[in-house]
């Protein structure tokens, strides 16, 4: 069996080490994964890129919410691509829909062109359009790499189907790459049934704040409590995904 590229999501310095320790070949560098993950500062970038030498994919998504972007937001979105570029990304993960559910190929195209030497994924807003089919053709004008996706369901193992399909249909066009839920005990399962080249994994475990005094009467965002959590990733359970795709 070829190796199958690893990528991990996560959203700070500490959990791109653990994910370069553990043997990842990459990772998706987000901020504010709560929303989803938005494209992160220049700092966290720059910070991440002297830690680590494996792959560095920069999210570029300018909010939280849905993915029918304004014109100051694609501003936005240009600016980060460059800046992505400028702070040795190797690759960028974006995506943009129009109100009707489908790629917004004139932009997207657009922005794959900017990022280039740069390697493009286009993200999960591939699983919110209105057909996946007719949206796999488009990504696939637009010159991105590869489309991550949970095959529109919830979770990866619940769209397992579809994106078999997807993957047939792509062919060696576009590279599918699973991504949403998937788990250790199921990573092999995608892998081999859904005929995947790279998978796409969060593994985030929530860890206590090093926090004494807490003020427990205040939220700081909507989910409450959370000012007291943080998600970090574990060279173990990295280690663990990739002991899982040898086969």
């Amino acid at each position: 069996m070829p190796h199958i590229p690893l990528e991990i999501c996560l959203d700070s310095v500490e959990s791109a080490i653990a994910a370069a320790q553990g043997g990842a070949d990459r990772v998706e560098l987000c901020a504010d994964l709560l929303e989803g993950g938005i494209t992160p500062s220049a700092g966290l970038i720059a910070a991440t890129r002297q830690k680590i030498s494996i792959g560095l994919q920069v999210m570029v998504r300018p909010r939280g919410g849905d993915f029918c972007n304004s014109e100051a937001e694609f501003e936005i979105m240009r600016k980060d691509v460059r800046m992505a570029k400028q702070l040795g990304a190797n690759g960028v993960v974006l995506g943009i829909l129009d109100a009707e559910g489908n790629i917004d190929v004139r932009r997207t195209r657009e922005l794959v062109e900017l990022a280039r030497p740069l390697n493009v994924t286009h993200h999960r807003a591939f699983d919110m359009t209105n057909d996946l089919f007719r949206a796999l053709e488009d990504v696939i004008s637009t010159g991105a790499d590869r489309i991550l996706t949970s095959g529109g369901e919830a979770t990866v193992s619940q769209g397992l189907g579809v994106i078999t399909r997807l993957v047939k249909a792509a062919g060696d066009r576009i590279i599918i790459m699973p991504g949403g839920g998937i788990t250790q005990g199921d990573v092999r399962e995608v892998a081999h049934k859904g005929g995947a080249k790279e998978i796409h994994v969060g593994l985030g475990k929530e860890a206590p704040s090093p926090m004494r005094f807490r003020n427990d009467k205040i939220a700081m965002g909507s989910v409450e409590g959370y000012e007291y959590k943080r998600m970090v990733v574990q060279a173990a359970e990295v280690a663990g995904i990739v002991e899982s795709l040898k086969f």
